[in-house]
């Protein structure tokens, strides 16, 4: 079939005017998605996507956030940072990011307290919040802290051989107290032969296992800010209570003599009876344990009784298993449950107290929750043990709670778990068949098909 040079050349313009068509249909699909992004997490807990309780926050915040990154130009460290925030960005308008190379601003950097490259400090209606490491669950509680405009301290009491704060030795709680300054606590060690009264602006009151006498006058302070309504983690190791029987009589509980032996421990490799392991089935229904599901270590623990009172509602928060038992005797050589004189669990580990009083603020009586926690043990906070499985989760759920933070939701960290393609072994078959001879081949029968009409024609 002999072809004319006019329709030669209109094969030409065509070809040509679809070769444009083509370009302009790409170029305009490219503008279209970059102007109208959409985006799908097929991961399987979601981990590229916000969680509802960061969505709530960023809800209840209408103004402008303005975020400020201290990093360095280095490669992947302002990436990360920008796709961080960028999953905010997309559900809010009006969050502002902006980078500072904290080499050409010393100055800036020194005075603002920067102290890792890339930490973020976020703004909002004027108040300041630093974060240090791209986490949700970390933004989230910044995001919380700005939200709300008040600080948070916890009194520490000294002067008794306490765990101190401030120590990094095994027994002490200064690795606990670290953490909770991350969270945006303020921590403050009291000695109340010092001060004389406990601090209006304290919002835990913390007896860290106390090794010393209390003085009459301590106690009665303490008892002062009881009634009048104060929040209180009361840590006590079993032993002696160093005067401090009459709080235990105004809380109505005792602290049982003897240490609480558990042998559920030698089964995985645990020698020392004298910790108490509670898992799951032993976490009582409560705000503090709810989807709690880590295993918490508690060292020479004591069992704690509940006495009747009206003034207080009591509720078990940890309780220990019935092979436990309440040692009476001597801890050396082979321990083991005397029938006569020692008593088989469960035992109550740690208890919430909580009662309802009315207070006056801004010249205006209203009625507050005040709540009391109380733990037969401080070693599972010390250094040496805080880190262990849930121990400083629990400790940071405690204090959250002890603050009226009910709402302070722990989002769970998004660990990766689709790394990995798992095929069933017929499907890899069939695909790999597929790409090695039934696409090449449908591929040249195409090919030769069309060189024949070609030729034909």
């Amino acid at each position: 079939m002999f072809i004319t040079k006019k329709k030669r050349l209109k094969i030409k313009l065509n070809s040509a005017l679809m070769l444009c068509l083509l370009i302009i249909s790409a170029v305009l699909l490219a503008w279209f998605t970059y102007k109208n992004s959409v985006e799908y997490d097929w991961t399987v807990n979601g981990r590229h996507s916000l969680s509802d309780v960061s969505l709530e926050l960023l809800a209840k915040m209408p103004e402008k956030i303005d975020i400020t990154s201290y990093a360095s130009e280095v490669p992947f460290l302002r990436p990360a940072i920008k796709k961080f925030i960028g999953k905010y960005q997309r559900h809010k308008s009006n969050i502002v990011l902006r980078f500072v190379n904290p080499d050409t601003a010393p100055d800036e950097t020194r005075n603002l307290g920067i102290t890792v490259d890339g930490e973020i400090i976020v703004r909002y209606k004027g108040r300041t919040e630093h974060l240090k490491t791209d986490n949700e669950q970390v933004f989230a509680n910044t995001l919380k802290r700005l939200l709300r405009n008040q600080e948070r301290w916890i009194a520490f009491i000294e002067g008794h051989d306490e765990r101190s704060v401030l120590s990094s030795a095994k027994e002490d709680l200064g690795g606990w107290a670290n953490n909770l300054l991350k969270e945006g606590y303020r921590i403050q060690p009291i000695n109340l032969l010092e001060t004389k009264i406990i601090p209006d602006n304290t919002k835990i009151l913390v007896i860290a296992s106390p090794t010393g006498d209390y003085f009459a006058n301590e106690v009665d302070t303490i008892l002062n800010y009881i009634d009048n309504g104060g929040n209180l983690l009361w840590l006590h190791d079993p032993g002696s209570l160093y005067k401090l029987d009459k709080l235990a009589k105004k809380l109505s509980i005792e602290f049982r003599q003897g240490v609480i032996i558990d042998t559920v421990g030698q089964e995985i490799g645990v020698e020392d009876p004298t910790i108490a392991f509670i898992t799951k089935s032993l976490y009582q229904a409560h705000p503090i344990t709810k989807d709690f599901d880590f295993v918490t270590l508690f060292p020479v623990a004591g069992a704690i009784d509940i006495e009747e009172s009206e003034m207080w509602t009591t509720k078990p928060i940890l309780s220990t298993g019935k092979h436990t038992w309440n040692e009476t005797g001597e801890l050396k050589g082979e321990i083991e449950l005397n029938v006569d004189t020692e008593t088989q669990g469960p035992f109550i580990l740690g208890l919430s107290m909580e009662r309802d009083i009315e207070k006056e603020e801004d010249d205006k009586l209203i009625t507050r929750s005040q709540r009391i926690l109380i733990i037969g043990d401080g070693d599972f906070l010390s250094n040496g043990y805080f880190s262990n499985n849930g121990n400083g989760e629990l400790g940071r759920r405690m204090i959250n709670w002890l603050s009226n933070d009910d709402d302070f939701i722990l989002i769970p960290s998004k660990t990766v778990m689709d790394t990995q393609l798992k095929t069933p072994f017929i499907i890899l078959g069939v695909l790999g068949v597929s790409f090695l001879f039934l696409i090449p081949i449908i591929l040249t029968t195409v090919g030769v098909f069309i060189q024949f009409r070609r030729k034909k024609q």
